[in-house]
């Protein structure tokens, strides 16, 4: 039978027999682990095996969409098209199962019915439908993404008396749809591939759409030259640089924005995109379309326009237009004539969101017509109604772990793993390609190949080091919860109800399963949880236990990934430039920012300063006057920056808060040492609240603001405010605010490097405006007393320097009877908030900011 025979105890019993199955097998016999995988069918395949649907074809060229581990395998084998089809996807993996006699190890037609933890013996117990039962150290799932197909959720499902037929378990013989009148219910990916050619056969066929999707067109062919020669002319460093690629490709990503462009620029990239095709094609052409929805909606109306110039019948046009979600947020799809299969004459387009289908009958499909119910016949039905997608192919086996709690009722409400690898209270339990994983949203092979060959280095690496079991640790997973959480929020994927979000499978719950920061960064992170001792997993064996707890990713990412860019720039500290260098490096850096958004008018001005005119810049809201005031200081550490260096987030100040923001300059250290700039900073507030009604603005409706030294100088007017009897202000908004220089706060050194204002930054900063720091004018933490303060809204960031005296200054003005609003920022740094047109992760921070701002008010 094979070299497992009919043996019950294995290092490691794997489920599946398709991409992942295969592979996995071949590297635990290299590494002379005893191994046997499990297969439900009688032969390899996977999902390659079970969807034979008219038109099946993987939407990954199919140069990228196959091994890299056999340079031998990638000589011999031809890919006959550009995209292949189902049958060649499997001809090529029975052929990789022949060729490294794979099959000697998998047991066909074993279907697994559960999978029990032994925590005495450590081991799990696997039970086959068969009555088998099998044991092994490791067990892993290796069941693919989209392996467990839907039922239909249609009244009457169970009613119809012709053939019926689900795309995910397509009859292995084919079917004729020859003469026949054929319904299909949905337009989702294997629909949009099916149509065109079962509208070929049909007599009729009446297409029945729950929601449009986008499609683009896949100019199917023989595989791509340029392609081809960029493979052939490095194979090894194009397959390198696809599993550092974010999206497993080796694509080169845009660093333009879809709004930074003229409208005929736009298009003629959007035009490039369409005549390049498949998934990459559109969305690849500018770098902001899964994150800004003004960007997206420039490529939706593309493609919907696209759509209206496809299809003949306006009406019919018009319904295949999807409205309800931004593009790609749903999986995009790939279609060979999809749109114009509607110009024929033998095809109809019915909208259930119109026309709804009231039920199933026995000869074909009740709709609620305009004028009454509408009988339409049918010889046979076709469901493409998707799959229970990612954790249904993990659950549907019983798999039972520690104390008796089974996998599935532990994520009965939502997925939980640690690197969509493992899961807490399930040791020695690996799953490729699970949720919290790149896997859908990525080339799939490419992130296989990546799990497989990380679960076998680990593997490896326990027999080396005599560690037996392995598991994650509460922190890590809940950590790793909220990483894949935060970097689906800061794109426009969660808007959409998709498969991604299980949002199509009824009762199940409604969270976002994929990973979606990127191959390369999910390798990057795997990586280095390794690297760092396996860092948030608890190993045990005989000779003892090892732990290294902890979260992998502690920054929101895009922060991270801003940081990354900064640092591969290479550019020298701050504090090396001297005061005029900064302050020029300042200016340069500010001049190719982006704006924020448009305010109603930007007025530049000059006022009185302690000792002499300083500049200001005043944003005015679009809307009616008088407008309540907030006084605003930039940061800069007294050194560096002006009126107009914090512009985006005074704009972005000003939209939500629909207040007059007015930015006032003060004098810079090391020139005008302390206490120029709050001698400037209190003169200014004074000279603002004289002149509000002039300006625009309710004298009686003053609050201060200010960034890093700005948030320490709005500290410091506040108290200058009650003690020399007003201005009376309405509240005081400090972010990051610098509260104490005498810099012995623990953030100072644990947050010392790597997050742009360093320690020494800090320190230089401090050596040019106030070297003493002991007066509370420039350390109001240091003031007698904060009682009689306005209320204050105080923002730290958990990776900044200044964090732990920004949360000392909050919680001394709540000892003193202030009311005050904290909010401790978690993954943010110092300089995140002001990024208002780099970065999207603090985006809710500064609406907090704003609602604050506006109770001042209130």
């Amino acid at each position: 039978m094979s070299d497992s025979g009919e043996r019950s105890e294995f290092d490691v019993v794997v489920v599946g027999a398709g991409m992942a199955g295969l592979y996995l097998l071949k590297r635990l016999r290299d590494m002379g682990m005893s191994a046997v995988a499990l297969e439900a069918a009688d032969d390899v395949g996977g999902t390659w095996y079970w969807n034979r649907y008219p038109g099946a074809r993987c939407d990954v060229q199919s140069l990228d969409y196959s091994y890299s581990w056999d340079p031998e395998l990638e000589e011999e084998w031809e890919w006959s098209e550009k995209y292949a089809t189902q049958p060649e996807i499997l001809r090529y993996l029975q052929h990789v199962a022949d060729k490294h006699d794979l099959r000697r190890d998998i047991r066909f037609e074993t279907r697994v019915d559960a999978a029990t933890w032994d925590d005495g013996a450590g081991r799990w117990r696997i039970s086959t439908e068969a009555g088998d039962e099998l044991v092994a150290q490791h067990y892993v799932m290796a069941t693919g993404c989209l392996s467990v197909p839907k039922d239909a959720d249609i009244p009457g499902a169970d009613r119809f008396e012709g053939p019926t037929y689900y795309t995910g378990r397509w009859p292995h013989e084919g079917v004729d749809f020859t003469g026949r009148r054929v319904a299909v219910i949905g337009t989702g990916s294997s629909a949009i591939q099916s149509i065109p050619i079962i509208a070929e056969q049909a007599a009729q066929l009446t297409v029945f759409q729950r929601t449009a999707n986008f499609s683009v067109p896949a100019h199917n062919g023989p595989t791509d030259p340029e392609k081809r020669a960029q493979y052939d002319a490095d194979p090894k460093a194009y397959r390198e640089a696809a599993r550092w690629s974010a999206a497993g490709v080796p694509i080169e990503p845009s660093e333009v924005s879809a709004l930074a462009v003229s409208d005929e620029e736009r298009e003629a990239a959007y035009e490039a995109g369409w005549q390049e095709g498949g998934l990459f094609g559109l969305g690849r052409r500018f770098n902001d379309i899964l994150v800004n929805p003004a960007a997206n909606e420039t490529v939706s109306e593309f493609v919907r326009n696209k759509i209206r110039s496809i299809v003949d019948d306006p009406e019919t046009a018009e319904a295949l237009c999807p409205t309800t979600f931004p593009l790609s947020t749903k999986r995009l799809c790939v279609d060979t004539g999809y749109y114009a299969t509607y110009n024929r004459d033998n095809v109809r387009l019915v909208d259930l969101r119109s026309t709804p289908i009231e039920t199933i009958t026995e000869q074909g499909i009740d709709i609620a017509a305009a004028d009454g119910t509408e009988h339409l016949e049918f010889d046979d039905i076709v469901f493409a109604v998707g799959f229970d997608a990612m954790t249904g192919p993990i659950v549907s086996v019983d798999i039972e772990g520690r104390n008796g709690v089974s996998l599935k009722q532990k994520w009965a409400d939502g997925p939980h793993t640690y690197l969509g690898l493992t899961s807490v209270g399930f040791p020695n339990l690996f799953m490729i390609t699970g949720p919290g994983s790149p896997s859908v949203l990525s080339n799939m092979v490419v992130s296989i190949e990546q799990h497989v060959e990380w679960v076998t280095e680990t593997l490896e690496r326990m027999r080396k080091d005599g560690f037996t079991t392995i598991e994650p640790t509460p922190t890590a997973e809940a950590g790793w919860g909220q990483h894949v959480n935060d970097c689906a929020n800061i794109t426009l994927f969660p808007q959409a109800a998709s498969w991604y979000m299980g949002a199509n499978v009824p009762g199940k719950p409604r969270v976002f399963l994929p990973y979606v920061g990127g191959v390369d960064n999910y390798r990057d992170t795997c990586d280095r949880v390794i690297a760092e001792g396996f860092l948030g997993f608890r190993l045990s064996g005989p000779d003892g236990e090892q732990c290294n707890d902890g979260v992998v990713n502690r920054l929101q990412h895009d922060v991270a990934t801003m940081l990354k860019l900064m640092a591969e720039l290479g550019l020298p500290p701050i504090e090396t430039l001297g005061a005029v260098g900064a302050r020029e490096f300042m200016t340069a850096t500010n001049a190719v920012r982006a704006p924020g958004p448009e305010v109603g008018e930007i007025v530049d001005g000059t006022y009185p300063g302690a000792d002499g005119d300083l500049a200001y810049r005043l944003y005015r809201p679009s809307t009616d006057g008088p407008h309540p005031v907030v006084v605003y200081y930039h940061g800069g550490g007294w050194t560096i920056g002006d009126a107009v260096s914090d512009d985006p987030f005074c704009r972005d100040l000003c939209d939500r808060t629909g207040a007059l923001v007015v930015s006032v300059d003060y004098r810079h250290g090391p020139e005008a040492p302390f206490p120029a700039a709050a001698d400037d900073a209190w003169a200014a507030l004074r000279w603002v609240a004289e002149h509000a009604g002039e300006l625009g603005g309710d004298p009686d409706r003053i609050a201060v603001a200010g960034w890093s030294a700005g948030g320490n100088l709005a500290a410091v007017v506040s108290q200058l405010a009650r003690d020399h009897d007003g201005p009376a202000l309405a509240g005081q908004l400090l972010i990051c605010p610098a509260t104490d220089l005498s810099k012995q706060h623990p953030s100072i050194d644990e947050n010392a490097e790597g997050y742009v204002l360093t320690k020494s930054l800090m320190e230089w900063f401090i050596e040019q405006y106030a070297p003493d720091g002991s007066s509370p004018l420039a350390s109001p933490l240091l003031a007698d007393s904060l009682i009689g303060l306005p209320p204050a809204a105080i923002f730290t960031a958990e990776f900044d320097p200044l964090r732990d005296e920004g949360n000392a200054y909050a919680k001394a003005l709540e000892n003193a009877g202030v009311p005050v609003r904290h909010e401790e920022c978690r993954g943010q740094t110092h300089t995140a908030f002001h990024a208002v047109d780099m970065l999207i992760s603090p985006t809710a921070h500064r609406a907090d900011m704003a609602a604050a701002v506006r109770d001042f008010f209130d």
